[in-house]
């Protein structure tokens, strides 16, 4: 095996120039080393200017996905043996603007998440002293494959839908409005279907799926929506057939 592989890297410093460039930069191939190991080796060794996110390291903090050969990754579990001999393309996630290099601008997201409120909702708060809101491990279960999600954005990098519409409110904020419809402790369903019933919400998702290939924790957003579709379905219907008091 060689003892170095390039990036391809993609270069956008929006005061020197108008289009992003690619630049190539050979690192060592190191056994362990991932593609996040390598740009932190350009970072430290070769070109201090170039830019990027990440944080823990170890695919907890979700801040270093990028696109790598084509696909939304974490770079820090994308490991460079497995694109030998290369080239490795790195790439900013798409579907987002650029800032600079391999950093684009997510507030597009985050302004859209708090209207579908990820939180426990209660109707009345019950007092401390009465205790904890207690579950079974079966009520646990029903949910929490929908909270393991790290709001790393792979899944709106892949998703066509919100590629062509950018007002669609997207796979990770569905499925996390999903985790809280799910849980026994929450009473803000109603709430969360009112806003996401809408063409912009589940209903303009098409199940591409390749929400839930890229997921790096197996949350399934795709499956997510589905299931939030059959509920909207249901609530519409009981809507038509049942008097108000009875739904």
């Amino acid at each position: 095996m060689a003892d170095s592989i390039t990036l391809q890297v993609t270069r956008y410093r929006p005061e020197e120039e108008s289009e992003p460039t690619i630049q190539e930069y050979d690192v060592p191939l190191g056994r362990q080393w991932s593609v996040l190991d390598g740009l932190n080796y350009v970072k430290d060794q070769i070109d201090g200017t170039l830019s990027f996110r990440w944080s823990c390291r170890m695919g907890i903090c979700g801040s270093c996905g990028m696109t790598v050969n084509g696909e939304p990754k974490l770079t820090c579990g994308a490991f460079l043996t497995d694109y030998a001999p290369g080239p490795v393309r790195v790439e900013p996630l798409a579907n987002f603007p650029v800032i600079r290099d391999l950093v684009v601008e997510i507030g597009d997201f985050i302004r859209k998440l708090p209207s579908v409120q990820p939180w426990i909702v209660r109707e009345e708060e019950r007092p401390v002293s009465e205790g904890e809101y207690l579950q079974t491990p079966e009520e646990l279960d029903d949910y929490q494959q929908y909270s393991m999600c790290i709001n790393c954005m792979l899944c709106y990098a892949a998703c066509p839908v919100y590629g062509l519409d950018p007002e669609f409110m997207g796979p990770a904020a569905i499925a996390l409005a999903q985790r809280y419809n799910l849980d026994s402790r929450d009473e803000g369903s109603r709430e969360r279907l009112d806003v996401l019933i809408e063409h912009e919400g589940i209903w303009g998702c098409t199940f591409v799926g390749e929400c839930t290939a890229v997921c790096p924790k197996g949350v399934d957003p795709a499956g997510a929506i589905q299931r939030y579709k059959l509920t909207a379905a249901t609530e519409t219907l009981k809507s038509f057939l049942l008097p108000r008091g009875a739904r």
